[in-house]
């Protein structure tokens, strides 16, 4: 098979997530590296979860993701950073909540009735922090070769290049693979 993405449904992406299930395991911890990589999967490639927040798609590595959720009540949290600044009460847990909008120069947007929020494990600083991130869909868990991972051009976009771990070409689309460490500091 040639690289891309690949495979996935639309719907039971809770149920492809490792301890997606709630009230199940958290799955492994997140991975550091400039791409998504590491030990190839059953075909060559990583197992991510893709999501779009504005008109940009996005992927995180399947074993960030603990659960999808539906969006839950939040509370503003007073002299917070605009992208970290409510917190939700996940399963007892008191949760930061992330909107990276800001961060790739989007609006601000009201929730749909697709919007959806990843409960994330990040290595920040060092040290694993569990945190919410707001995505308007979730599509699916995907398969993504880490051949087609490729570093953000210099010129030509107007994202932030250190809040970009890789980009990956898939058909005619481009997938942005977030820094998490990056943007939440």
């Amino acid at each position: 098979m040639s690289g891309g993405v690949t495979g996935g449904a639309a719907s039971g992406v809770m149920g492809g997530v490792p301890g997606g299930v709630p009230g199940g395991p958290p799955g492994p911890g997140p991975r550091a590296g400039p791409q998504v990589g590491g030990p190839a999967g059953q075909r060559g490639g990583r197992q991510v979860v893709m999501f779009r927040i504005g008109t940009e798609s996005f992927a995180l590595e399947a074993g960030m993701v603990r659960e999808i959720i539906d969006p839950i009540p939040a509370t503003r949290v007073a002299g917070a950073r605009a992208h970290l600044d409510r917190i939700v009460n996940v399963r007892g847990n008191v949760v930061p909540l992330a909107d990276i909008r800001g961060r790739f120069g989007m609006p601000a947007a009201a929730d749909s009735p697709d919007t959806r929020f990843l409960v994330l494990e990040v290595v920040v600083a060092g040290d694993p922090v569990v945190v919410a991130l707001v995505a308007d869909k979730v599509f699916a868990v995907t398969e993504v070769d880490p051949a087609d991972c490729e570093a953000v051009p210099p010129v030509g976009t107007t994202w932030r290049p250190e809040y970009i771990r890789a980009i990956v070409k898939a058909g005619d689309d481009f997938i942005i693979v977030p820094d998490l460490e990056q943007i939440l500091n």
